[in-house]
């Protein structure tokens, strides 16, 4: 996502849009930006001094590396480990893709919460009264749910509530989820727009309706009462609320602290979204994995990272691995004409086995979307090394090289990256971990203490700090910080004294 959003930047610059370059030119100023940025990792990292065989250079979306995640995919879909589901994902309305809970940021800040009045059907002075930050998503709830212990409402469950403006009858039903003590007790249920929603939904069977298009505006839908269609889910809200004000259905508004997601590249508010997406089983990858750690086949240096690899590990979600992105590998399935979807290493293999499927030759259309690009850095471990290919070279190298001996890493991608190559890895390689010892350094950031990113534009380039103070300088600030704590803020004052 952060190399994508950095090429469509340059060329909004110069007044384009990809979608008017298409794919495939597209594609072509990607490769061209990527041999620049590559061009110049390389440079940084030789003049800093490292001495890695450079002959075995690799990028993860070299031949050879696209061979290992197009078996890869193919085979965890054939073996129930990768399929195809609705459910709700992180959506990024500016980057118009789905991303990764890791990459969306909870943002504390002050919301207004609104207490609303939903008629009980079959009466006129009857009430239950929720409390909600995002009413715009009311045209979509499906219930209200009450807890069953909870004595203010046992009477009503089972009764049906009026969903205002739009006069659509919900079932009041009992769940564990809401807590009687916060706001009325009462929660409108909206599962197309709330993942704790969306459970409760899958639990009572509740309808799915989808209210937002993938700019965060309000569809046009039956659900949707006209006057609302097309509008921004912000405006929406406005006039949802004077529209309630204006029937007496909006009892008061109170101000509260709440978390609020974020897209960390964006830093727009993400709308949970229900689509179809490509997910992993990684509650089964994880078993050996997390096995792996506690029986110290692999172990973390310093130990205490490996509680926050386990706490991650034992509470993982079924990981989705599709994005709406152009730039990364096109995932390999293609669709027939009823949607029926063939999963095969390439086109022909697609078309020979649409041909058994139908009986005859259909035009088949490919999946548009790319992969999480965690999904195939987690093969990086045995990929870099030539599989799949079967030949003596490679066979050496898996048996010299693999497991290796240490992963040098930051702390910030022990979720995207250590923890994706434990799992793939002990899965392709018939349960062998990855590496021996994983040692996590601190992070280096800017002398404000943020974290450096392409996406932030606040990257300091090394060899700018080499040509003003030096290489030995610059490795020895690093190396004496490294231990000190988990950043590593870069300054000239500490340059100039560690020179």
């Amino acid at each position: 996502i952060a190399t994508q959003m950095v090429v469509e930047r340059q060329l909004a610059d110069q007044g384009i849009d990809r979608r008017d370059m298409g794919r495939d030119a597209f594609l072509e100023r990607m490769w061209e930006w990527k041999e620049e940025s590559g061009g110049t990792i390389q440079r940084q990292m030789r003049r800093l001094g490292a001495s890695p065989d450079w002959a075995r250079n690799r990028f993860t979306l070299d031949d050879g590396l696209s061979r290992a995640v197009v078996k890869t995919f193919v085979q965890m879909h054939r073996d129930g480990l990768i399929y195809r589901d609705k459910r709700l994902v992180n959506w990024d309305p500016k980057l118009l893709t789905a991303i990764s809970d890791l990459e969306v940021e909870q943002r504390e800040q002050e919301s207004s919460m609104w207490h609303l009045k939903y008629r009980l059907e079959g009466s006129e002075d009857e009430y239950i009264s929720i409390a909600t930050t995002r009413p715009e998503t009311m045209l979509g709830d499906g219930a209200v749910a009450v807890h069953p212990d909870d004595e203010r409402y046992k009477h009503l469950v089972g009764r049906m509530a009026i969903l205002p403006l739009s006069n659509r009858p919900i079932p009041i039903i009992a769940d564990e989820y809401p807590d009687p003590e916060k706001g009325s007790g009462a929660v409108k249920i909206t599962p197309a727009h709330d993942f704790n929603d969306f459970e409760v939904g899958r639990r009572h069977n509740l309808p799915l309706i989808n209210l937002m298009t993938a700019h965060a505006a309000m569809e046009s839908i039956p659900e949707i009462p006209a006057k609302y269609q097309g509008l921004d889910r912000y405006e929406a809200r406005k006039q949802i609320l004077a529209d309630m004000d204006a029937e007496g259905l909006l009892e008061h508004e109170e101000r509260v602290q709440n978390s609020v997601p974020h897209g960390d590249r964006s830093g727009v508010v993400i709308e949970p979204w229900l689509m179809d997406q490509w997910y992993v089983n990684a509650a089964e990858l994880a078993k050996p994995a997390i096995k792996a750690v506690e029986e110290g086949r692999t172990r973390f240096v310093p130990e205490r990272w490996s509680k926050t690899y386990f706490e991650w590990m034992r509470n993982i979600q079924p990981w989705c691995i599709s994005r709406q992105l152009w730039w990364g590998h096109r995932i390999p399935a293609w669709y027939g004409p009823d949607d029926h979807i063939f999963v095969e290493e390439n086109e022909a293999a697609a078309v020979s086995a649409a041909s058994a499927h139908y009986g005859k030759t259909v035009e088949l259309r490919r999946d548009d979307d790319v992969l999480d690009t965690w999904f195939s850095s987690g093969l990086w471990p045995f990929s870099t090394l030539g599989w799949p290919d079967d030949t003596p070279e490679v066979h050496a190298d898996l048996a010299r090289y693999y497991p290796g001996d240490v992963l040098v890493t930051g702390f910030d991608i022990i979720f995207f990256w250590v923890a994706r190559m434990m799992m793939m890895s002990m899965y392709v390689m018939d349960g062998e971990v990855p590496f021996r010892d994983v040692y996590i350094h601190a992070l280096v950031r800017d002398e404000k203490g943020q974290k450096m990113s392409k996406s932030k534009g606040n990257v300091m380039d090394p060899l700018d700090i080499i040509d003003q103070y030096g290489a030995d300088p610059l490795r020895f600030t690093l190396a004496a910080m490294a231990a000190q704590g988990r950043d590593i803020k870069m300054s000239t004052t500490r340059l100039e004294s560690y020179r």
